[in-house]
């Protein structure tokens, strides 16, 4: 687990080194003009730090999924991973991420998962989780915290590294 979070960090320093220079084009916090874009990424699934460390989660959560940003503001995502009990999930949702800090976008994902047999007998459930995001030219990191709802949900920090394949 260590060196997949390794792996991340690694990336994400990637990703900021090559917007070196944002100190000086962005102020320190920033509210986001929607501006629209067309950008397709794709993602190998989740890297996962579960807070609860006493039971074996999977961590590497392999998948597959894809992001479309239609704004500066917004994006749509649909994918599939192999969730934290080691079972198939599926998700679709939007991100709407309107502050700046730095290169780092501040905001929310909402959509609908499956796949956990704790929640709703396995079947779709709606959430809205806190996501940040950073992108560099082909690089991107997606940070979502999913807070710990006892019976139901284990909480975790979930890393998504994407890789933009299409502008």
């Amino acid at each position: 687990m260590f060196k997949c979070f390794i792996s991340i960090v690694f990336s994400l320093a990637l990703i900021l080194f090559g917007r070196a220079s944002w100190a000086a084009s962005y102020g320190p916090v920033d509210v986001i003009d929607p501006v629209e874009k067309s950008e397709l990424w794709l993602n190998p699934g989740l890297f996962s730090y579960h807070f609860d460390e006493n039971k074996n989660f999977n961590s590497v959560n392999y998948g597959f999924g894809a992001e479309y940003r239609f704004s500066s503001v917004a994006s749509v995502t649909v994918g599939t991973y192999r969730n934290s009990y080691y079972h198939a999930s599926t998700y679709i949702g939007a991100y709407w991420q309107p502050i700046a800090v730095g290169p780092v976008n501040i905001g929310i994902v909402a959509g609908g998962f499956n796949g956990y047999a704790n929640t709703n007998n396995g079947g779709w459930f709606p959430a809205v989780l806190p996501a940040l995001t950073v992108e560099g030219s082909l690089l991107g990191l997606n940070l979502i915290l999913i807070p710990t709802i006892p019976n139901r949900v284990s909480g975790s920090l979930s890393l998504q590294l994407k890789i933009k394949v299409f502008e």
